[in-house]
Formats: C-alpha cells, sequence, structure tokens
C-alpha cells in the first residue's frame, strides 16, 4: 500500500471510531520583515562568509523578463541564488542584491523566467554576469508562453512565473513568483547535466557507478 493509501486508510478508521478532529494550528506571528541595521551587523568577515558558503554547491540560472513600457530590449542577469518554494501553490525566490541594475527592469514588467542552464553554457552564464552589456546579443531564444519573457535556447529547464511578493533579506530581495508554466528542453531533446557552482567556479556533476 503506497502513502496515498495508508492516508486514506487512517483517515477511514478515524472516522469509524469517532474520533474528533483536531484542533486548528494556529499560525505564528508573521515577523517583521526589515533590512538589518548598522548597528546589527554580525561579526564575521565577509570574505571568510564567501570561503565557508562557497562550499555549499548551487545551480546556476539566468533570469529573464521581457521589455517593460517604454523599454526596447529585454532584461536579464546570471543568479545562482534559485530555490523552488511550494508546492501548493506553486511557487518558486531567487535572490537578487539590492544595489542591481536589471533588477528594476524585471520588478516594472512584473514577470520573469527562470532558465536552468546546461553545462554546457558557462560562457552565456558568464555574459549575463556582465553589467552593462547588451546580454542577449547573438544569444537564441524565444518568448515564455504566459509572461513572454525570453526562454534559453538550451536550457535544461524553464519557469515561467508572475511576481508574487518582494521581502528585504539585508543587502539582497527576496523575490517570490507564481509558477504560471514550466517545461524541460536541453539541446535537440538532450537532457544533459546542469551547470554547478562549487567555490567560486563551474564545476561539473559526477554520476554514480
Amino acid at each position: 500500500m503506497g502513502h496515498a493509501g495508508m492516508a486514506a486508510a487512517a483517515v477511514r478508521y478515524l472516522r469509524s471510531a469517532g474520533a474528533s478532529a483536531p484542533a486548528p494550528v494556529e499560525a505564528l506571528p508573521r515577523p517583521e520583515l526589515r533590512c538589518v541595521g548598522e548597528d546589527e551587523r554580525a561579526p564575521v568577515d565577509q570574505g571568510e562568509f564567501r570561503r565557508v558558503l562557497g562550499n555549499f554547491a548551487t545551480g546556476v540560472t539566468v533570469v529573464t523578463a521581457p521589455p517593460a513600457d517604454g523599454e526596447d530590449s529585454p532584461a536579464g542577469f546570471a543568479c545562482q541564488s534559485f530555490s523552488s518554494l511550494s508546492l501548493d501553490p506553486p511557487l518558486v525566490a531567487f535572490m537578487v542584491g539590492r544595489r542591481s541594475t536589471t533588477w528594476p527592469r524585471i520588478a516594472r514588467a512584473g514577470v520573469f523566467c527562470v532558465n536552468v542552464l546546461d553545462e554546457r553554457q558557462g560562457e552565456l552564464c558568464r555574459a549575463f554576469a556582465v553589467s552593462g552589456a547588451d546580454k542577449f546579443a547573438g544569444v537564441a531564444h524565444e518568448p515564455a508562453p504566459v509572461s513572454g519573457a525570453p526562454r534559453l535556447t538550451g536550457a535544461l529547464a524553464w519557469i515561467d512565473c508572475t511576481i508574487h511578493a518582494v521581502h528585504t533579506g539585508g543587502d539582497h530581495l527576496i523575490v517570490v513568483g507564481r509558477v504560471d508554466a514550466l517545461g524541460t528542453g536541453g539541446r535537440d531533446g538532450d537532457v544533459g547535466s546542469p551547470l554547478v557552482f562549487h567555490r567560486g567556479r563551474f564545476a561539473r556533476l559526477q554520476e554514480e557507478r
């Protein structure tokens, strides 16, 4: 019997035994959302912070957005701080620096597409990490089905989103997106391996044998 079947059996038993439903759990008070004050800085060296946290390997994405009103070109930036957040409703999140020049353009568009990069797209990632350049020059892409944000050719997966909420997180913003559409698709239908960032450089996954 699977998990769903076991759960259903448990519910039937409790009902037949006349067990009362548990009292609803009260939600905890929502914490205050604010920036970290200058007098609250932790005594941690930034270089050491980067070195230690660099041991946590992450995937690499490019977050894109269509041109907002009055703009001629789409927006995009390389982002490794991306994560799934919720299944019901379907939510994802990414973090962006408060001083980012690309984020205001994404915010104005109100929508974005997360492109999960293939291990062969390291140069593409570097191009989107540069500030002030024409990041889409020579980059093959097509509109995502709902937002119209650029869906990059060759990406392992794409997640098309509407901005759901934005929270402060120190020197970064935490952007929550509600997923409207998503899919997979590598180069020529090939499902490859993800681009991984570890200890300040790109790395590759090694499959267990």
